[in-house]
């Protein structure tokens, strides 16, 4: 049973095709934010980037989540990685993304959860983790429950150590608002 908390943010789990295919997006050489595998992101507004992808803040609609980058540094080597550094710069960035709203990710809850919060939507807790892995520690934010948030628990995620009513459970959630898709309440 997960007593102790060990977050990983937001990982793709399952597709209805049975392939969770990333989609290549940019990031602005030089924006000044980091993002790690696993965390958040949205598509950028008419704002400075549009069209571009950035970190997801609590409460943001968001795409999907952060899979890795590839791009040309100012030495002109390609470099591959698995998190943006902040204020990086380059040019041919290309930011592999999950996108579609029928993707289930697997998530850790911050606190206890029970069978009855299947349905329910939660946002998740402030983007941290490490640079040195450049692994996301995105959790689920029980204390968020609202009718309208940013992930909807779909169920249990599957492991030998893990039950609902755990003090920190795993949990299988889908994006419920999705900057492509309309809201839906939770059920």
């Amino acid at each position: 049973m997960p007593s102790t908390a060990t977050p990983y943010g937001l990982i793709p789990v399952n597709h209805p095709s049975g392939t969770i295919r990333p989609t290549n997006y940019t990031i602005t050489s030089g924006y000044a934010t980091g993002i790690l595998q696993n965390q958040p992101v949205k598509i950028v507004p008419s704002s400075t980037g549009e069209g571009t992808i950035a970190a997801a803040a609590v409460g943001d609609r968001f795409i999907g989540t952060f899979q890795g980058v590839q791009y040309v540094d100012a030495n002109g080597v390609l470099t591959f990685a698995n998190k943006w550094t902040a204020s990086t710069t380059g040019t041919y960035i290309v930011a592999a993304v999950t996108l579609d709203p029928t993707i289930f990710y697997q998530i850790q809850s911050d606190d206890t959860l029970a069978v009855t919060d299947i349905g329910k939507q939660y946002d998740f807790n402030t983007a941290s983790g490490s640079t040195t892995t450049g692994l996301s520690s995105v959790s689920l934010d029980v204390a968020s429950v609202a009718s309208n948030a940013s992930m909807r628990i779909i169920g249990l995620a599957p492991g030998v150590n893990n039950a609902w009513g755990d003090a920190y459970v795993d949990v299988v959630v889908q994006i419920s608002e999705h900057q492509n898709v309309a809201d839906i309440a939770s059920y």
